[in-house]
């Protein structure tokens, strides 16, 4: 999004107390965030679970899961699509 069309968002949250500056902080996360490709998610996502010790078999499962609850759901993927994207 351009700048200017994040104007009125940072204004109200502006308006509802938050000091702009970290209102613009936030958006910023927000978009970053939602903005990341599927790819990227299961990538990141299959990382992070790795470093928690979570089995490939319970991951894979748990990305899949989680990328049909997102905001812009991602594409319904198989756990064999999933281990494709992670390890090519």
């Amino acid at each position: 999004m351009a700048p200017e069309e994040l104007t009125p968002l940072l204004d109200h949250l502006e308006h509802s107390g938050i000091p702009r500056g970290t209102a613009s902080r936030v958006v910023a996360e927000v978009l970053a965030y939602f903005s990341e490709t599927s790819e990227e998610y299961v990538r990141r996502r299959h990382r992070e679970l790795q470093r928690e010790g979570v089995p490939n078999s319970r991951s894979l499962t748990l990305i899949g899961a989680e990328l049909a609850g997102r905001r812009v759901a991602g594409p319904v993927l198989s756990e064999r699509q999933i281990r494709r994207l992670i390890y090519g």
